[in-house]
């Protein structure tokens, strides 16, 4: 009896290692996590950047902003002007932009050049991000085609959890231009990877292509849009200001250690997210958006509370940590064969979301206070929420 269990599980482990090959999905972990990494590392990096090229602090910390701008300028273009290539090389083609602008930053003592390579390589980063949902789909069966991008997503949170504090922890040890060798070295050892152990696939047909127009007029397309700018956008508001914000609760909270937190709560929604997505992608969407509202407001109205301040950040991060996925597998299936062009319109709505979200949580500091936060927050969460639950015939359909 028991041999035939141990048989019956082998055979289960053996069927779901076919269908899911962990080992080529892993490659698009680590294609997520560098992308995250390389615009997110700087931050801990200032005060060595800002030596070293002989700039202020608040010019060395625009070497990320110019990183995103590349990836909200080029995705939607490139991507669409690339449907007919072949995925491999053209993915290929993106990593080595990330290894040779790396490099460039690595090795340049002139802050202008510094500023091109950062904007080129946040080029190339937004061309992956555009090929990887779409891509790693194609890799599995339909029904586990949520699980599978679970998988490549989780690189995301793991960086946004440590990238910083990772960044300046290496920059103690390497300086900074060493750092940038080090992401430089894990492009190379990725596009290795990916040259030898993923599979190509053909790009699209010139008959079959949509013009970009008619590809955003597809129905759900906006309103899984809107969601992600919505989502992101109140996200975004408390992530980028995070440190004020614990300062105005009166505790005496480590960012470090907050930020770390949710971190690993945004994995735990990601593992989470995996178990379910597909079988109840709308009902995992939707609660999650729910759970996300109910923390803002806990935020809000509990900000004095020791505890209400963690489970808020807890709860922030297992329904965030999953969203990305979600969105990126609603964008997908509602897109059909337009999925890589509608994920470039993704790329470009989610750093829009960010960029927008720093400067409404900047004007919400200035006038209101950090108090003000998690009222605006919870606004946004309720119209996404909305848009989801409005949107069952298309985009977040019954399952």
């Amino acid at each position: 009896m028991n041999i035939k269990c141990d048989e019956t599980a082998h055979q289960l482990t053996d069927e779901l290692s076919a269908q899911l090959p962990i080992w080529k999905l892993l490659a698009f972990t680590v294609a997520g996590f560098l992308t995250i990494m390389t615009e997110t590392m700087p931050a801990g990096l200032l005060p060595q950047i800002s030596q070293g090229l002989n700039i202020s602090e608040a010019y060395a910390g625009q070497l990320i902003t110019v990183y995103a701008l590349g990836s909200v300028l080029a995705a939607i273009p490139i991507i669409s002007f690339t449907r007919s290539w072949n995925r491999r090389p053209l993915l290929l083609s993106a990593i080595a932009g990330l290894l040779l602008f790396n490099v460039i930053t690595a090795l340049s003592n002139h802050y202008i050049l510094t500023l091109i390579a950062r904007f080129i390589a946040g080029m190339a980063a937004g061309v992956i991000w555009g090929l990887l949902a779409g891509y790693v789909r194609r890799m599995v069966p339909a029904s586990y085609q949520g699980r599978a991008l679970a998988i490549a997503g989780v690189g995301q949170p793991i960086a946004l959890a440590i990238g910083v504090p990772l960044g300046a922890w290496l920059g103690t040890l390497f300086e900074w231009r060493g750092v940038f060798w080090i992401m430089s070295l894990l492009a190379l050892i990725l596009f290795v990877w990916i040259r030898f152990s993923i599979p190509d696939f053909a790009g699209q047909s010139a008959q079959k292509k949509l013009p970009i127009l008619k590809v955003l007029l597809i129905p759900g397309i906006r309103a899984i849009l809107a969601v992600v700018f919505l989502w992101i956008l109140a996200h975004s508001i408390l992530y980028t200001y995070i440190s004020p914000f614990l300062a105005s609760t009166g505790h005496a909270y480590k960012v470090e250690t907050i930020l770390f937190l949710f971190g690993i709560s945004s994995i735990i929604g990601i593992v989470i997210t995996g178990m379910f997505i597909d079988r109840s992608l709308r009902k995992i969407t939707l609660l999650s958006l729910f759970i996300f509202a109910i923390a803002t407001a806990l935020l809000g109205v509990y900000s004095s509370s020791n505890f209400v301040v963690l489970t808020g950040v807890v709860l922030w991060g297992v329904t965030f940590g999953g969203a990305p996925t979600l969105l990126q597998t609603a964008l997908a299936n509602t897109a059909g064969n337009e999925a890589d062009v509608a994920q470039s319109m993704l790329v470009t709505i989610f750093n829009l979301a960010i960029a927008f979200g720093g400067m409404i949580g900047g004007g919400l500091l200035e006038s209101f206070g950090a108090a003000s936060f998690s009222w605006f927050m919870l606004a946004f969460a309720l119209i996404a929420l909305s848009t989801v639950y409005h949107a069952h015939k298309h985009g977040f359909i019954y399952s």
